[in-house]
């Protein structure tokens, strides 16, 4: 068994890869009965660009026909995880959205699977299930109001025609720097940042474990 966490986040040991981690643990802890494989792609190591209409996914008889063609540095990443035993995507929250770096990801790993047919169907070579964690500075009452929620639903239900609905967390009201009096971010508490990151992110590493255990059951 392989499962895999793609990392949206230009950062490798921060909010988003931390939470990540911790739900690769709960997938090893899940399965310690069984041979399993975990990995994170960090996709900020990699250089690629999203979908470019090219539709060689599309054509009929057409060596590409249900998979991306472009050759670049993930298109070996996209063979591999589609034949994964499970999928959880990381990312930070830009501008109330996942980053550009992930959704071009998604872009390129989700749209050779639909096919265009009345019936809307799909043709992904393995149906894994799937997981997201979000991580933002914003607090969980911005993020129901600002619209956030209507965003990530889109691609969760996208995910989850494609592959599988997939098993969500949020981690809200994040610390972003190491040190607020380096930059201009008068509108955050440092204090109440770093108490909130103290109570709050342990239950948030708790959480992603258990998510993680939950992949695979």
């Amino acid at each position: 068994m392989k499962v895999y966490a793609i990392n949206g986040s230009p950062r490798k040991n921060k909010n988003t890869a931390t939470l990540l981690q911790k739900a690769l643990d709960g997938v090893k802890e899940a399965a310690k009965d069984k041979k399993i494989e975990t990995e994170i792609i960090n996709l900020y190591d990699l250089n690629y660009t999203g979908c470019k209409s090219c539709f060689a996914c599309k054509r009929l008889g057409g060596k590409s026909y249900g998979k991306c063609a472009i050759k670049d540095d993930i298109h070996e990443v996209l063979e591999k995880v589609s034949q994964a035993d499970g999928l959880i995507f990381g990312s930070p929250i830009y501008f109330g959205n996942i980053t550009g770096q992930l959704l071009s990801f998604l872009e390129r790993l989700l749209f050779p699977y639909l096919v265009y047919d009345k019936n809307h169907s799909t043709i992904p070579p393995k149906k894994m299930p799937t997981a997201f964690i979000y991580t933002m500075n914003a607090p969980e009452e911005y993020m129901e109001k600002g619209g956030y929620l209507s965003n990530f639903n889109n691609f969760e239900s996208i995910l989850g025609h494609i592959l599988t609905k997939p098993l969500v967390m949020y981690s809200n009201n994040t610390y972003q720097f190491d040190d607020y009096s380096k930059y201009k971010a008068d509108l955050f508490s440092e204090e109440e940042k770093a108490e909130h990151k103290k109570m709050q992110f342990p239950l948030d590493c708790q959480r992603a474990f258990e998510l993680g255990a939950s992949l695979i059951k």
